[in-house]
């Protein structure tokens, strides 16, 4: 979809689909969490913690309460200390662009090694 397709007034980029997209997906840590949700059904946050690495957890709460709010993810809380997420329908609609992005990296990573 081109913006000139879209028939709402624009006045910042964040006025566009393409801008509300981005500001759902953009964060230092976002797309990383979803790509490792679609690939696990319910991950833990201590398992998302190892996975990313390097990761604050004061970062990774507010990325994961971002992406709660946003409706991209459900926290689930199995004891006051155990919460695991999930994508919801919303967040599994992301999927395909992700695998996208991975088709698109592996058909780069070699070519500008």
């Amino acid at each position: 979809m081109s913006v000139r397709n879209f028939d709402n007034e624009i006045h910042t980029l964040k006025d566009t689909p393409f801008g509300y997209t981005v500001q759902l997906i953009s964060g230092k840590w976002k797309m990383v969490i979803l790509y490792l949700l679609a690939e696990q059904e319910k991950v833990r946050y201590n398992r998302i913690r190892e996975y990313i690495g390097t990761i604050s957890d004061k970062t990774l709460t507010e990325q994961l309460r971002q992406m709660e709010a946003d409706g991209l993810i459900t926290r689930i809380d199995r004891t006051p200390t155990i919460r695991e997420y999930t994508l919801t329908g919303t967040g599994r609609s992301l999927v395909p662009i992700i695998e996208e992005l991975c088709y698109w990296g592996v058909d780069h990573m070699s070519k500008d090694s």
